[in-house]
């Protein structure tokens, strides 16, 4: 039933069925309806001369239950060449198929379920479902952008605008990833939105696992290594090491969710690129998940493109470089509406200068190991740790040289990546990325090749203890993984004191089977705290009666922006944030002048300075800023001028100044909080002096900050204000140089009108330059004046032409090129995709195949494990050897 022939280009010869290509894919049919498309036979020499019989005789049978005369498909039957196939019911065929999965494949998927159910069980699955809102860090505040995304920028058919809620108005998602936040709104749609919220914060952790193994699969390890990444996720997911730095539950339930996420993708979209290297294919995939990736969160994405460039380079090439080069184009093209406008704007960005972490032994080895390694060079080194990573770090190494040795293309890359991100973490500069936020990826990567040298181990006790090398023994193949599982779950769960049967003694250990430990996570404590909600906090009462106070207070003397103090007995609300959520739950009416995004704005430096002249406490989190004490005066007088309505207060000293401020008014009180109406804050006035440009001032950043804080600080400077940018009549002025003043005619302005990306009032005076109290940005429009132009600290000034004045955000040609920029990307997908589309060619075995060898082939009635190529490349059959048929397969560039 075997013939023979030589390839056209003289090379060896190659086993084929002698059937014609109609019939070859007639037998294809027949085989999937056999086995199922999981277990589809690649080729004769790997399944053995039983599977090919087995394979003949369902062609036999097939071509004579249901003789046919034409070509069509039917509900019934599916027919090829004059052949037809029957089908049976999908239910039968699904039952069917799950009976025939492997052993390996029950255990594989047993694996990464464990190790999702326990990082899901440890979540607290009855508060996750509740409906409560949650808090906790940044997470309580975070709760306002999927509600302001789905309240008034989705109905306007926008992913980012404007939104007057904190810091005298902000660009919305202009500088923050909205992908996460369109995920809440969506599954809004079906739960309660303090459910929805829970379960996509903690969708990356779960979904991390799930990833892990999907790199390990789509990079061809043998099993069982990508399980075994699988659960090696799990002691990185509970680390204690890092709690704000991102990808960690400590972190994620601060705030970070979004770089969660996002990691998870870029280790699928890692997992595609090394597949890609290899077979050209996938490339549409590729670029979709490098896209979700970025959008998701941008340092991730960081990780994932020099991932990219890392693996890239371990496989050199012309070919692979135009295709990973094509892919990411395309993905970086379907990004553009938001990465563009984020990079071009970035002048208008904040920069709250996050100090570089210098202690570089110690943060990149925690524990022992990092301590010697301190003093071996001359540092003292800590005394005490949160964790210790030494036996990871020691494993990891075994993993590096066990994949050099066998040549595992994945743990070289791991380790590759690794030693990338730990140098980029010693050179990173002072800047606005903080090279804390780098640390993840490497210990990730130490994890994960710790995970390789336990799968290298398995593999070779499964051989040695063999009596045939090319049969290893599935005991240890089957037993081992699970063994190793257990003991991830049990030295994860010892500290977590969430193993079943567990005890606590009354000294404070814990013991489940025989070990005992001190340690006790503070992630239980976090979870519930954060997910218990507001509703579940002792204080919950007062913090519900004042923001129904605030609530009211709008309605009966007009909405408006709120300055509250700071102090950390705030948390007793679930988190120092809660107050940010004035507008959520005033439905906008009371805005809070602080937000979350402190990047976002420039005018968040301004509320920091303003807090620390209004707080008795203040929390002071920008570097470099000239803070003062408690200043009620002074801090007034900063209200007026960003046109702040309400200043909140509850200690006994920032109350005792307030009372004796003749610009507060005292209108409210609610619990311990005493609520003032400031005098004299209208939201636009007349200016009295023209203002004056200051021309080193226009390009952003620190150049429009210095001398803006300056002036915000200098009572006496104020009267004048520092313009980025003005009509030619306005006079020019070098930093540091004492403007004069020139006095304007009086205005006066009325009728002032706002929505979320509106203000409208009326002048009786053109020409006088009127002042408003908005934070600026490129965005803004004005008709019926020439502006806006940037002024100190962060507003807005226009110089009216006529006496009717509106100001709207709107698109600008920045974000205009940017959305043609990813329509691009749509249809340099939709050619990405197209130009694969080409028949399938013969192919080399896929090593997924090979690897498959070392677990059961039941079905088969043999196992085919060879241990003699461990190396993670294809099998590349001897010259002597026959080149085996792909049945089925799929051939490089052959699709998407």
């Amino acid at each position: 039933m075997e013939s023979s022939y030589d390839e056209p280009t003289g090379g060896p010869a190659r086993r084929v069925h002698p059937i014609t290509p109609t019939g070859r894919d007639t037998l294809e049919h027949c085989w999937e309806n056999l086995l199922g498309p999981s277990q589809r036979v690649q080729t004769y020499d790997e399944r053995g001369q039983g599977a090919a019989a087995a394979m003949r005789s369902a062609y036999r049978r097939t071509s004579l239950e249901r003789p046919t005369t034409g070509g069509g498909l039917s509900s019934e039957s599916s027919s090829s060449g004059g052949v037809s196939v029957p089908v049976s019911p999908w239910p039968i065929r699904l039952v069917g198929r799950l009976g025939r999965q492997s052993t390996r494949t029950w255990l594989t998927l047993g694996l990464v379920t464990s190790a999702v159910v326990f990082t899901f069980a440890q979540l607290q699955p009855h508060l996750l479902l509740a409906d409560t809102t949650p808090t906790g860090g940044d997470m309580g505040a975070h709760v306002w952008g999927p509600a302001y995304l789905r309240d008034n920028l989705l109905p306007q058919g926008r992913l980012s605008g404007w939104a007057p809620d904190w810091y005298a108005g902000f660009p919305a998602y202009h500088f923050y990833m909205v992908v996460p936040s369109l995920f809440i709104v969506a599954l809004d749609v079906l739960l309660p939105y303090g459910v929805a919220f829970k379960l996509i914060s903690v969708s990356g952790l779960l979904t991390l696992p799930v990833a892990a193994w999907a790199l390990g699969r789509l990079a061809r390890m043998p099993f069982p290594t990508p399980p075994l990444l699988a659960l090696g996720t799990l002691p990185f997911l509970f680390s204690p090491l890092f709690t704000i730095y991102g990808g960690n539950v400590a972190s994620t339930l601060a705030g970070e969710f979004a770089f969660s996420i996002s990691l998870s993708v870029a280790l699928v979209f890692l997992g595609l690129v090394l597949r890609g290297l290899d077979t050209g294919r996938r490339r549409v995939w590729a670029a979709v998940v490098l896209a979700l990736c970025m959008l998701c969160h941008v340092i991730p994405a960081i990780f994932a493109v020099v991932g990219a460039a890392v693996a890239l380079l371990l496989r050199a090439g012309k070919a692979r470089l135009g295709r990973l080069v094509a892919a990411g184009i395309v993905g970086a093209l379907l990004t553009s509406f938001w990465t563009v406008p984020f990079l071009l704007r970035r002048p208008y960005m904040n920069d709250m200068g996050w100090t570089k972490l210098t202690t570089y032994w110690e943060n990149l080895f925690p524990g022992r190991l990092g301590i010697w390694l301190t003093q071996r060079f001359g540092g003292e080194g800590v005394t005490e740790v949160r964790d210790d990573v030494t036996l990871v770090a020691l494993l990891a190494l075994v993993g590096l040289v066990a994949s050099v040795v066998y040549r595992r293309r994945l743990g070289i890359f791991l380790g590759v990546l690794a030693g990338v991100f730990g140098v980029l973490f010693v050179l990173a500069p002072q800047g606005r990325l903080w090279n804390a936020r780098l640390l993840p990826f490497w210990y990730l990567c130490l994890y994960l090749l710790a995970a390789v040298a336990v799968a290298e181990v398995i593999l070779s006790v499964a051989s040695l203890v063999s009596r045939r090398l090319e049969e290893p023994s599935r005991e240890v193949l089957w037993g081992a993984p699970a063994l190793a599982a257990l003991a991830v779950l049990i030295s994860v769960g010892l500290p977590l004191r969430s193993l079943p049967f567990g005890q606590e003694s009354p000294d404070g250990s814990y013991s489940w089977a025989g070990l005992t430990t001190s340690e006790r996570s503070f992630v239980p404590g976090w979870v519930d705290w954060n997910y218990s909600g507001v509703e579940g906090k002792d204080a919950y009462p007062e913090y519900q009666a004042l923001m129904s106070t605030m609530g009211g207070l709008g309605s009966s003397r007009g909405c408006g922006r709120a300055m509250w103090e700071y102090d950390s007995k705030l948390n007793r609300y679930g988190t120092t944030m809660a107050l940010m959520l004035l507008p959520y739950w005033t439905d906008g009416c009371i805005d809070s002048m602080e937000g979350l995004y402190f990047e976002s704005s420039m005018t968040t430096p301004f509320h920091f300075l303003n807090q620390s002249e209004l707080s008795a406490a203040p929390s002071r989190p920008q570097r470099d800023l000239p803070y003062t004490d408690l200043d009620i005066s002074e801090g007034v007088e900063h209200l007026q001028l960003l046109g702040v309505r309400y200043y909140m207060a509850f200690s006994d000293e920032a109350v005792a100044q307030a009372e004796a401020e003749p610009d507060l008014s005292p209108v409210a009180g609610s619990g311990p909080w005493k609520v003032y109406e400031v005098a004299g804050a209208s939201l636009v006035e007349p200016l009295s002096a023209q203002p004056v440009v200051l021309p080193s001032a226009a390009a952003g950043g620190e150049e429009w900050l210095d001398p803006a804080v300056e002036w915000y600080g200098n009572a006496d400077a104020r009267d004048v204000f520092l313009a980025a940018d003005g009509p030619s009549s306005w006079a020019r002025v070098a930093e540091g140089e004492t403007p004069g003043v020139e006095a304007v005619p009086a205005a006066a302005v009325s009728g002032v009108e706002t929505t979320s990306d509106t203000i409208s009032f009326t002048v009786d005076r053109p020409g006088t330059p009127v002042l408003v109290k908005s934070s600026y940005f490129p965005n803004w429009q004005a008709e019926g004046a020439e502006g806006p132009y940037r002024v100190t600290p962060n507003l807005m000034v226009v110089v009216p032409s006529a006496t009717e004045v509106t100001l709207r955000y709107e698109d600008t040609p920045v974000d205009r090129v940017a959305q043609d920029l990813t329509m691009l990307g749509v249809i340099g997908l939709v050619l990405l995709g197209r130009g694969l589309s080409r028949p399938a060619s013969p192919r080399r075995p896929d090593e997924d195949d090979a690897a498959e060898g070392r677990g059961d082939q039941a079905e088969a009635g043999q196992d085919q494990a060879s241990l003699a190529d461990r190396s993670g490349d294809p099998v590349r059959p001897r010259p002597d050897s026959p080149v085996p048929v792909s049945v089925g397969g799929e051939g490089p560039d052959s699709s998407p």
